[in-house]
């Protein structure tokens, strides 16, 4: 087979060579240099399929430093430091499982973003900005914070990783935060307007006393006639708790679009900051009095109903898996209550 001519396109650093095995003449863009004495190339073969016009797009990549090939692939990326610090024996053999979850859920919100980008490009603005785009979860922003911290510190000084000063230094923690208001009776009456997401996290939260990530995360095979099994974060343990019959019907009567009651698609739950996204803009149209109430507000409304219920400690700590000294708190607010209402009705 006699070969065919070179194609008689032409530009600066642009070589034809022949394929002899495919038969075809194949074009590189080729820059060379001379270096200590010694005469260095770089070619990057260029996939035109025969195309004059994507010749031209790929040859001005080339030319402008854009081309795939030519991007250096970076070596101190967040997937690479975490996974070494999950991966480290001496750093998982003291954590315990409950702390190895914390620690995970807020990873896994790194690497969704920031996975192949280069740790050292993470500059304390960019910190900043995200630990003050969590501030209405405080306890969150700063978790996310110490986050950053422990893989910095690790990759510093554990990797030998070069990657200066540490970008949450100066960087202000929300600190201890006072404990979450219980909702008030109109905010709760509000739901009927609420969003369907919003009204179905709600019923959740406040009819099993849990925290709002493990409601709002349950299955319906989680409801089995008059009991429900739920998770303790905290402690990384399920529990047997006796469903109250409100939560029954509602969950009845529930649209089934999957798996999950709050369904993102038929394997997969909806999601916590889905859920406390719509609850956010919801209560932003409620005006500055609802500010201050957050979804985990509902787990402490649902302690004082219990507690006005007439429920011992042990009963309340059985349904909402709440420590004494937190059931003790907001006991003493329904029994406040309980306490000014008789008050104020003996003056009749």
């Amino acid at each position: 087979m006699k070969k065919p001519a070179k194609p008689r396109i032409t530009k600066p650093h642009l070589a034809w060579k022949w394929n002899n095995r495919r038969g075809v003449w194949e074009p590189y863009h080729r820059i060379t240099w001379t270096e200590g004495g010694k005469r260095r190339e770089r070619t990057v073969k260029l996939d035109w399929q025969g195309d004059a016009e994507r010749l031209d797009v790929l040859y001005w990549e080339c030319a402008t430093g854009k081309h795939q090939r030519q991007k250096a692939q970076a070596k101190h990326t967040w997937r690479a430091l975490i996974g070494a610090w999950r991966q480290d024996p001496r750093i998982q053999g003291r954590l315990s499982d409950g702390t190895k979850k914390t620690y995970r859920r807020d990873m896994e919100g790194i690497l969704e973003k920031n996975a192949d980008k280069d740790v050292r490009r993470t500059t304390k603005a960019a910190v900043r900005a995200a630990h003050a785009k969590l501030a209405d979860t405080p306890r969150k922003a700063d978790r996310y914070l110490q986050t950053i911290s422990l893989l910095w510190n690790y990759g510093a000084n554990k990797l030998d990783w070069p990657l200066g000063d540490n970008p949450t230094k100066g960087v202000d923690h929300y600190g201890k935060q006072r404990e979450y208001e219980p909702w008030p009776q109109w905010m709760v009456d509000q739901l009927e307007q609420a969003p369907e997401d919003v009204r179905t996290a709600a019923s959740l939260i406040l009819n099993t006393g849990q925290r709002p990530n493990a409601a709002i995360s349950m299955k319906f095979s989680d409801f089995d006639g008059d009991w429900m099994s739920v998770l303790d974060e905290k402690n990384d343990e399920r529990l047997e708790v006796y469903c109250p019959a409100e939560l029954r019907t509602f969950i009845a009567s529930a649209p089934r679009k999957g798996a999950y009651v709050l369904a993102k698609n038929l394997t997969q739950p909806r999601g916590y900051w889905a859920v406390s996204k719509a609850f956010r803009a919801w209560r932003t149209d409620l005006g500055p009095k609802a500010e201050k109430y957050v979804l985990h507000g509902l787990r402490k409304l649902s302690i004082i109903r219990l507690a006005e219920a007439g429920c011992s400690d042990a009963e309340i700590q059985a349904v909402t898996n709440q420590s004494a000294e937190m059931v003790a708190y907001y006991r003493a607010r329904a029994s406040r209550k309980a306490l000014s209402r008789s008050a104020q009705q003996r003056r009749k």
